[in-house]
């Protein structure tokens, strides 16, 4: 009874991807109230855009888990953007590898990129150079190898939830193999997701099926500020977006993320 109450009292808002203009009116009512007022008109076509691309219209179903917030201190609310993508707060790992890659195909990697550690307590004695050669060659091999791997799945680029140390990045660098490091778990999962790639454990279960794709990656700087991220845009699976939201400092972003949640 309620819901066919409902139906005889509703009014019919007709709206599609070419006529936005009722759900903008809609989003800057909701903003008005807020601390972002004087952006409102901004931040409704945002909001708007954001919905819109990831909407399934003929189902009328809207999967808000592929909009994702992200807040970054400087600038104004003004500058608050929409990226047709992810975006990681990341940057690569060595300053001479390039800032965009193009068609990449990414290993998403939970392994360390280091020689494997025993588990238990141990002691190495190296009494002479010939020694110390040795344990250098076996190291260097773990790395040359690991590297190996990476590039006979067809990867151009790493992204690895560990760690590696400056012999590792110098080898990934001479191997034109692009690579971001200590990226969260929930990033991810959510790249894996994004860009159709698998999680790998080991460097042994990597092939060019388990590879992430995506249109572009690239990596950009905030100003004279030496803060960087990297955007990923054009996943191959899904309509994900991420909404970067700007602002002098960590409470108006917050706020902004809040508004814009909201509308």
């Amino acid at each position: 009874i309620c819901i066919k109450k409902l139906e005889e009292i509703s009014d019919t808002v007709e709206f599609g991807k070419d006529n936005i203009g009722p759900l903008k009116k809609t989003a800057m009512t909701t903003l008005s109230s807020k601390i972002v007022n004087r952006y409102k008109e901004s931040m409704a076509e945002i909001a708007v855009n954001a919905v819109l691309s990831v909407a399934d219209l003929d189902r009328k179903d809207v999967n808000f888990e592929l909009i994702k917030m992200q807040g970054k201190v400087g600038g104004t609310l003004e500058d608050t953007t929409l990226i047709k993508g992810i975006v990681l707060d990341k940057d690569f790992s060595h300053p001479q590898m390039p800032k965009e890659v193009k068609d990449a195909k990414m290993c998403i990697l939970t392994c360390p990129f280091e020689p494997p550690k025993p588990k238990t307590k141990h002691k190495l004695d190296i009494k002479s150079a010939e020694a110390y050669r040795k344990l250098y060659e076996a190291e260097q091999k773990y790395f040359t190898d690991m590297v190996q791997k990476v590039k006979d799945s067809g990867a151009n680029m790493v992204i690895c939830q560990w760690g590696f140390d400056d012999e590792a990045n110098h080898l990934l660098l001479q191997n034109n193999l692009p690579a971001v490091r200590w990226v969260g778990g929930v990033e991810i999962e959510l790249l894996a997701i994004a860009t159709g790639g698998r999680i790998v454990p080991r460097f042994e279960d990597l092939s060019e099926e388990k590879l992430g794709k995506a249109g572009k990656v690239k990596e950009i700087a905030f100003g004279t500020t030496r803060d960087r991220m990297l955007v990923v845009e054009d996943c191959h699976n899904t309509r994900a977006v991420t909404v970067l939201v700007r602002g002098g400092n960590k409470m108006i972003v917050e706020e902004g993320k809040r508004s814009l949640h909201d509308a």
